[in-house]
């Protein structure tokens, strides 16, 4: 798509009455995958499908490991989604140090 003035923010509409942000997040939604969670009272399940964007490019990994008992499954964009990852392994590790227990 083509970059504008009226696609810097989430509430700047275009003349034509369009949302430039929302309409890039849905064309990011499309390029994504499919991934699915399971949960029982002892068991969880993450299952993603492994697509590569094209010929060229590898898969890239969809289930990221968070903590020893935690992990998240993406759908969208794995750059996005590794930013979210990182913040939450931060997040996990500050938890364990100031609490003494892992992150519930």
């Amino acid at each position: 798509m083509f970059r504008n003035q009226y696609d810097t923010d989430v509430t700047v509409w275009s003349p034509q009455g369009r949302l430039h942000q929302v309409e890039y997040a849905m064309e990011a939604v499309k390029q994504g995958s499919a991934c699915l969670g399971l949960r029982s009272k002892n068991h969880v399940v993450l299952c993603a499908l492994k697509r590569s964007p094209n010929e060229l490019a590898s898969y890239q990994e969809k289930i990221l490991k968070i903590d020893d008992h935690m992990s998240i499954a993406i759908a969208g964009l794995t750059a996005d989604a590794r930013k979210l990852a990182k913040y939450m392994r931060t997040e996990c590790m500050n938890h364990k140090y100031i609490y003494d227990t892992p992150i519930q």
